[in-house]
C-alpha cells in the first residue's frame, strides 16, 4: 500500500516508510517486488521534500498502534547534517536512543515503534537516490559511458541544473533510451538495473531487518 501526504500522520498503519518523492516509494517498490516477490507490506508514506518529511517523524512516530517506521533521505552534500537533523526528531520522541554515527548497513534500534533510518545513497557518502541507481547499472553497459558524454558535452550556459545534480541528469538521460524510458524503478522491473550488488543488497538486508517478520518472501 502507497499513500501521498505530505503533512498529516498515517491514522491506521502499523508499518510504515516515510519517503521524500515518488522516485523512492517507486524504487522501494520495484526493489521489493524483485527480490521478495511481493509487494511491500508496509505503507510507503511519500511525503512530498525533505523538509515536510522531516515535519512529519514526530506525529507519525506518536501514530496510536505504530510498530514499526522507517525513513529515507537523501544525504545531498552533507550526511551529517541530515544524519543530525532526522534523528534530532526522532529522539524528541524517544529520547533514550543513542544514534552514534550512520552505519553503512543502516540504521535500526527496536522498542515501540522500531525505527530505522537510511540515507540514499549508502548512508557514509553524499550524493541522492540517483547515485543509488548508478550502482545498479551493470558496468558493462555500453550506454551509461555514452549518457555521461552526453550531459558532460552540454555547455555550462545551456545547463539548466546545477553541478549537484549532475548525476541525476546522467541517470535520466540513460533511462530515455531504455526500451520502457518510465521512472527509475521500471527499469529494476525490465532487469536494465541490476539488483544483485553489494550496495542493493545492504539495502534490502536493511528493509528486511526492519519490517522483520513482516516481509513476505517467495
Amino acid at each position: 500500500m502507497t499513500r501521498s501526504d505530505s503533512s498529516l500522520p498515517l491514522q491506521s498503519g502499523r508499518c510504515v516508510l516515510l519517503v521524500e518523492g515518488q522516485d523512492d516509494r517507486h524504487i522501494v517498490e520495484h526493489l521489493h517486488w524483485k527480490c521478495f516477490g511481493a509487494k511491500p507490506p508496509f505503507d510507503i508514506v511519500v511525503k512530498e521534500g525533505y523538509s515536510r518529511l522531516c515535519d512529519a517523524i514526530e506525529p507519525e512516530l506518536k501514530v496510536p498502534g505504530r510498530q514499526v517506521m522507517g525513513i529515507i533521505v537523501d544525504a545531498n552534500d552533507d550526511p551529517k547534517s541530515r544524519w543530525r537533523a532526522v534523528t534530532e526528531r526522532v529522539r524528541r520522541v524517544r529520547p533514550e536512543i543513542r544514534f552514534g554515527d550512520p552505519a553503512p548497513c543502516g540504521f535500526v534500534v527496536g522498542g515501540e515503534p522500531r525505527i530505522g533510518i537510511w540515507l540514499w545513497p549508502d548512508n557514509e557518502l553524499t550524493g541522492e537516490i540517483e547515485d543509488f541507481v548508478v550502482a545498479m547499472i551493470p558496468p558493462e553497459d555500453p550506454v551509461w559511458p555514452l549518457s555521461r558524454r552526453y550531459i558532460e558535452s552540454i555547455p555550462a550556459e545551456h545547463r539548466r541544473f546545477s553541478k549537484e545534480k549532475t548525476t541525476r541528469a546522467e541517470v535520466h538521460a540513460w533511462l530515455a533510451v531504455r526500451e520502457e524510458p518510465r521512472r527509475m524503478g521500471a527499469a529494476i522491473r525490465t532487469d536494465d538495473l541490476k539488483v544483485d550488488g553489494t550496495l542493493a543488497a545492504r539495502f534490502l538486508a536493511w528493509l528486511d531487518r526492519l519490517f522483520d517478520h513482516q516481509a513476505q518472501r517467495p
